[in-house]
């Protein structure tokens, strides 16, 4: 499996609060953008897969949504996950 329990807390180590905050939303967007990031790799290669594509558009707009409490919530927080994510807009 492409993600597996160490990759994770890497991710939640980098980028939330510590390896075991999984709450944070730094964290869940980073999370997100990996598997975003995956499945768009997968598609490239699987043109017809369209399950794997109602899932990629429903975890972007989980992803936006989690962008979007951030940004109210903490504009230098917002521009910090997007830039060391490199996330567009």
């Amino acid at each position: 499996m492409y993600l597996t329990k160490e990759i994770k807390e890497n991710i939640f180590e980098k980028h939330g609060k510590g390896k075991i905050d999984t709450g944070s939303a730094e964290g869940q967007i980073a999370l997100f953008t990996h598997r975003i990031n995956h499945l768009t790799e997968h598609l490239k290669k699987n043109r017809k897969d369209f399950n794997t594509e109602r899932s990629l558009v429903k975890m972007v707009g989980k992803r936006r949504s989690l962008l979007d409490y951030l940004k109210h919530k903490d504009i230098e927080r917002y521009r910090a996950i997007i830039k060391e994510l490199g996330i567009r807009k």
